[in-house]
C-alpha cells in the first residue's frame, strides 16, 4: 500500500466549519462581489435557497454580473417560470427501494444524502423528495439486500445530494458494508466537492478510498475553467496519484459555458489537473432551470468546434438523459 503524506496547509481547514460559514443571503453575496446595485428578484421557492461556500465565491470576478460561476448559483426571477418538470430524468420510477436507483444494466446508484455543499440553480434533483427516498442511518439493510440479490450489479455509484457530505467515519462504515457484496467490483463517486470545497478532500478521505478493494472512479463536476485553481489542482492531482480514476461531467448552460472557447478551456484545464472530460449533459428540463437551456443544434455545433481545437480524448460526449432509456442518449448530428 502506498504511503500517503499529509496534505499541505490549505487543506488543514475544517470543511464542515467552512460549510457552516457558507453564504446563504443574496444580499451578502452581491455585497461581497461589489454588486450591491444589481437588480436581483429572489425566487418564490424558499425550499431551494442560495447556498455557496466562500471558497467558491472567491473564484468569482468582482463587479461582473455575468461571471460564469455567479450565474450558476444566483437565484433569478426566471426560475419562477411554470415550465419544466419536477422529475426530469425519471428517478422516482427507477427507485427499487428507498435510496437505490437502478436504471442501467450492471450498475446501481445510491442516494446517500440530500445535502450538497452548493445549490446549483440548474440542479435536476432540486425537487427530489429526499426525505422519503433516502435511507436513514438504520435503514441500509434493504439497500444491501437489494444489491446482494442482484448479482448483475458490478458497479455502485454514490450520489445524492453529494455523497461526500457524509463524514469519513460514516462513509467508511457504509463502504465496508458494500465490500461484503462479492460481485460489486467498481465504485464510482459523483461529487462537486473537489471544485467547490477542496478542503473536504482530506487525508482521512484519501486514505479511506485507497484502502478499499474496489476499483474507484471519482466523477467531479466542473462547468467552467475558472472553477479550477491551485487548491483544486492539488486535491485532484493527489487523488489521481493514489490510483483513483478521475473524470468530469459538465452541464451545457446558457450564459455559463455555451461557447466553444469556454468548453475547450475547461477541457484543457481539467487535463492539466489529471482529469478526463467525460460527459457534457444537455440541460435536464427541471422546473426552475429552463433559462439555462441551450438548443440541441447549437450544442452539436459547439462540440464540433471544440473537436477541431482539441484531441479526441479531451472532447466530452454530448448526451441527454431520457427517462426509461437503457443508457444515456448520445447526440451526434445537427
Amino acid at each position: 500500500m502506498r504511503n500517503i503524506e499529509p496534505l499541505s496547509t490549505p487543506h488543514a481547514r475544517n470543511w464542515q466549519l467552512e460549510l457552516t460559514d457558507a453564504i446563504t443571503s443574496v444580499d451578502e453575496l452581491l455585497q461581497v462581489l461589489e454588486l450591491e446595485h444589481l437588480e436581483c428578484t429572489p425566487v418564490h421557492d424558499s425550499s431551494f435557497r442560495l447556498l455557496v461556500p466562500r471558497a467558491f465565491v472567491g473564484k468569482m470576478r468582482k463587479r461582473d454580473p455575468t461571471d460564469p460561476l455567479l450565474r450558476q448559483v444566483l437565484p433569478l426571477e426566471s426560475e419562477n417560470c411554470a415550465s419544466g418538470v419536477l422529475d426530469p430524468v425519471g428517478d422516482l420510477a427507477a427507485m427499487t427501494t428507498p435510496g437505490v436507483l437502478h436504471k442501467y444494466k450492471g450498475r446501481a446508484l445510491l442516494v446517500m444524502t440530500g445535502a450538497c455543499p452548493i445549490h446549483c440553480r440548474y440542479c435536476f434533483r432540486r425537487h427530489f423528495p429526499y426525505s422519503d427516498s433516502n435511507p436513514g442511518k438504520q435503514e441500509w439493510k434493504p439497500v444491501l439486500d437489494y444489491l446482494s440479490d442482484n448479482r448483475e450489479i458490478q458497479e455502485v455509484i454514490l450520489s445524492g445530494g453529494d455523497p461526500l457530505m457524509l463524514g469519513n467515519a460514516r462513509l467508511e462504515r457504509l463502504l465496508r458494508t458494500l465490500e461484503t457484496v462479492p460481485h460489486i467490483k467498481w465504485l464510482r463517486i459523483h461529487s462537486r466537492m473537489p471544485v467547490v470545497l477542496p478542503s473536504r478532500i482530506d487525508h482521512g478521505l484519501i486514505t479511506l478510498l485507497q484502502k478499499l478493494r474496489f476499483r474507484t472512479t471519482l466523477v467531479t463536476h466542473a462547468n467552467h475553467a475558472n472553477e479550477l485553481a491551485n487548491e483544486e489542482f492539488e486535491v485532484l492531482e493527489r487523488l489521481g496519484s493514489c490510483g483513483i480514476t478521475l473524470l468530469n461531467q459538465s452541464v451545457l448552460l446558457r450564459g455559463v459555458n455555451d461557447s466553444a472557447a469556454a468548453l475547450a478551456a475547461l477541457s484543457r484545464k481539467l487535463f492539466e489537473a489529471g482529469v478526463l472530460p467525460y460527459y457534457l449533459h444537455m440541460l435536464d428540463p427541471v422546473k426552475g432551470a429552463l433559462h439555462f437551456d441551450v438548443a440541441r443544434d447549437r450544442a452539436v455545433a459547439l462540440l464540433e468546434s471544440v473537436r477541431t481545437e482539441l484531441p479526441g480524448y479531451l472532447v466530452p460526449r454530448l448526451v441527454r438523459e431520457i427517462p426509461g432509456e437503457p443508457s444515456k442518449t448520445a447526440i451526434f448530428t445537427i
